[in-house]
C-alpha cells in the first residue's frame, strides 16, 4: 500500500519534508548499528592487544582506553534502546551520529591528530547522517565534523601536543565531509522524489484497480474468470446471481455440467466462443469465452449474459415498428369500422325492425365495439415509450396501489383482495406506470376469471430466488396444457369478451423494465401469476 503519514518518519528537523518509511528508517539504523558496535568493539580489542602500529602512534594511552571504552558502553546502550525501541527513531540516529562524532574525534587525537588515520572514520558516520537523518542535517553533521578536527589540530598546535600539524590534511578532511554531504543530500532527495512518485503511482493503479473492481462487480453481465483446469479464480455479483448462487463454487461443474463441458469444448475449438445454458429455474443464459493472457499464467474470462436483456432491446425495436404499423391500421379500419357500427346504431332505431333484425343489429354493435377494443389496446401498445424506471418501496405501493384499485373499480369489494406483505423490505427498480398497468390487467383477470366468490384473492410479496416477486393467486381451476403454451401470445383467449392482448402486453411491459411474467400453479392447484422485479439494491452498469 501507498506510504502515509502514520508510516513515514520525518527525522532531520530542519527539512520537515523529508521523510522515510518507518520500516526503512529502523531497518538502516539497524545496519548501521552493526557497524557501530563491530567498530567500538575492534577499536576497544585493539587498545587491549597492543597492536602495533597503534601503541607506537598513540599520544595519550590512558585517553584512549578509557575513550575507546566508554565508546564501546555508549553503543552497547544506545543498542538497546535501539532494539527495544526505548526512544523515538530520530533521537536516537542523531545520538549515534553525535556521539560518533564526538569520541571518534577523541580517538584521533589521542593516536597522535589527524595523521593516525581515524579522522576517515568519521567520513562513514558523516554518510550516514546522510542516510539515517537526510536534508539539511547532513550538512550539519559535516559541519560539526569538520570544526572537530580542526578544533583539534588548533588545540594540539597551540599547546605543542604533536611534533608537526596538519591543517592542510584536516582542511581535506573536513573538504570530504561536506561532499560526502552534499552527495547524500543530492540523492537522498532524489529518492524522496522517487519514493514521491512511486506512491503517486501505486496510488493511482490502486484507484484504477479499484474502480476496475467496481465496474466488474456492478455489470449486468456475469463474469468468471477461470484457468485451465476449471478453477474458478474470481466472479461478480451479477454472475453470482445468474447462476443462482450465494458463493462462487471452486469449480465450473459445480456449476453446471453443460457449462464445464462447453468450456472444455471450446479449449479444443476456439472458433465456438458462444453457447447457450439453461440452468434449473432460470431463463436460458447465452455464455461467451475470451483467453486472457498474462505473463505468468493464461486465464479465461467466461461472460454470462441474460437474454432477457437482449429481449428488451427487441422488445423496444418491436414497438417502434409497431406504432408505425398501427397508425397505418387506424387509418384503414378506424374509420370504416366508426361508419359501420354508426350505421349499425341507427338502423337498430328503426320501429319498423323485427326481433330477428334488431338481434342482427346487437351483434353488429357488440363486435364493432369488440374490435374497437381491440384496435385500441394496440394503439395503446404502440405508445409506449420507453421505461422511466424509479426506485420504489414495493410494500407502500402495494398498500396504495390495492386502496385506488378499490375507488377505481366498483366492482371490487374491500375485501376480495388479500394482501400479504413480506417482513424484509423490498425496493425495486421499475416504471411506476408500467407496474400499475400490469398490475391492473392480473387484478382484473383475477376478478373476472378467478371466482372470488370462493375466497379472496391473494396479492403476495416475497423473494424468489433472490429477485423480489409479486403473485396474484385466485382461485381458478388453472389453465390446461394445451392452451398454457398460447398464455402469453397476442390474440389468445379462451373468452368470448376478451381480446387476448391484456396478458401479451403485461408480458412486454416486463421485459420492457427486465422483469419476468409467468404463470403457474399453487400446490392447492390455484391459478397463480408470478411476476419478478429487479432488486433496486443490486444497481448495475448496462454496456
Amino acid at each position: 500500500m501507498p506510504t502515509n503519514t502514520s508510516t513515514m518518519i520525518y527525522p532531520c528537523p530542519f527539512s520537515k519534508g523529508y521523510g522515510m518509511p518507518a520500516s526503512q528508517a529502523w531497518q538502516l539504523l539497524k545496519i548501521f548499528y552493526i557497524y557501530r558496535f563491530v567498530l567500538a568493539c575492534s577499536i576497544a580489542l585493539l587498545f587491549y592487544f597492543r597492536f602495533e602500529p597503534l601503541s607506537a602512534t598513540s599520544y595519550d594511552g590512558y585517553l584512549y582506553k578509557y575513550t575507546s571504552f566508554a565508546y564501546l558502553i555508549l553503543t552497547v546502550i544506545l543498542g538497546i534502546c535501539i532494539f527495544w525501541r526505548v526512544l523515538g527513531y530520530s533521537l536516537l540516529a542523531q545520538l549515534l551520529i553525535f556521539t560518533d562524532i564526538i569520541m571518534l574525534t577523541l580517538l584521533m587525537f589521542a593516536s597522535g591528530g589527524v595523521k593516525s588515520g581515524v579522522g576517515i572514520l568519521l567520513a562513514v558516520s558523516v554518510a550516514a547522517g546522510g542516510l539515517l537523518i537526510g536534508g539539511r542535517c547532513a550538512l550539519v553533521f559535516a559541519a560539526i565534523a569538520s570544526l572537530a578536527i580542526l578544533s583539534e589540530e588548533m588545540y594540539a598546535a597551540q599547546n605543542l601536543l604533536f611534533a608537526k600539524t596538519s591543517y592542510t590534511y584536516a582542511g581535506m578532511l573536513g573538504a570530504t565531509y561536506f561532499a560526502i554531504a552534499m552527495l547524500s543530500l543530492v540523492l537522498a532527495r532524489r529518492s524522496e522524489q522517487m519514493l514521491l512518485l512511486a506512491d503517486q503511482q501505486q496510488l493511482t493503479i490502486l484507484r484504477l484497480e479499484e474502480l476496475n473492481q467496481y465496474i466488474i462487480q456492478h455489470l449486468q453481465s456475469g463474469i468468471i474468470i477461470t484457468d485451465e483446469h476449471q478453477i474458478i479464480q474470481m466472479a461478480n455479483q451479477a454472475a453470482l446471481r445468474l447462476v443462482n448462487l450465494c458463493e462462487m463454487p471452486e469449480k465450473l461443474i459445480e456449476i453446471s455440467r453443460h457449462l464445464s463441458q462447453t468450456f472444455q469444448n471450446w479449449l479444443h475449438t476456439p472458433e465456438q466462443n458462444v453457447a447457450m445454458l439453461q440452468l434449473s429455474g432460470k431463463a436460458e443464459i447465452q455464455s461467451r469465452f475470451m483467453t486472457l493472457p498474462t505473463q505468468s499464467q493464461v486465464f479465461f474470462m467466461i461472460i454470462l449474459e441474460d437474454i432477457a436483456l437482449y429481449n428488451q432491446r427487441l422488445q423496444q425495436s418491436k414497438l417502434a415498428s409497431l406504432g408505425r404499423l398501427t397508425a397505418s391500421i387506424a387509418h384503414e379500419i378506424r374509420n370504416p369500422l366508426g361508419a359501420i357500427s354508426h350505421a349499425g346504431q341507427l338502423l337498430s332505431e328503426s320501429a319498423q325492425l323485427t326481433s330477428q333484425d334488431l338481434r342482427l343489429t346487437n351483434i353488429i354493435q357488440t363486435n364493432s365495439s369488440r374490435v374497437n377494443q381491440i384496435i385500441e389496446d394496440i394503439l395503446n401498445l404502440s405508445k409506449r415509450t420507453d421505461s422511466s424506471r424509479e426506485k420504489i418501496d414495493l410494500a407502500q405501493w402495494l398498500n396504495d396501489y390495492l386502496d385506488n384499485f378499490y375507488i377505481e373499480y366498483t366492482n371490487a369489494t374491500a375485501h376480495v383482495f388479500k394482501l400479504s406483505l413480506s417482513n424484509i423490505p423490498m425496493w425495486v427498480f421499475i416504471d411506476p406506470g408500467h407496474l400499475k398497468q400490469i398490475m391492473d390487467n392480473l387484478c382484473q383477470n383475477a376478478l373476472r376469471y378467478g371466482n372470488p366468490e370462493l375466497g379472496s384473492i391473494l396479492v403476495r410479496m416475497q423473494y424468489d430466488r433472490h429477485e423480489p416477486c409479486i403473485e396474484v393467486i385466485d382461485n381458478g381451476s388453472g389453465i390446461s396444457p394445451e392452451h398454457l403454451k398460447q398464455l402469453f401470445e397476442p390474440f389468445f383467449t379462451t373468452s368470448t369478451r376478451g381480446t387476448g392482448l391484456g396478458l401479451y402486453i403485461s408480458r412486454e411491459l416486463a421485459e420492457l423494465n427486465q422483469a419476468k411474467l409467468s404463470y403457474y400453479l399453487t400446490d392447492e392447484n390455484r391459478s397463480c401469476f408470478r411476476l419478478c422485479l429487479r432488486d433496486a439494491n443490486l444497481t448495475t452498469i448496462e454496456l
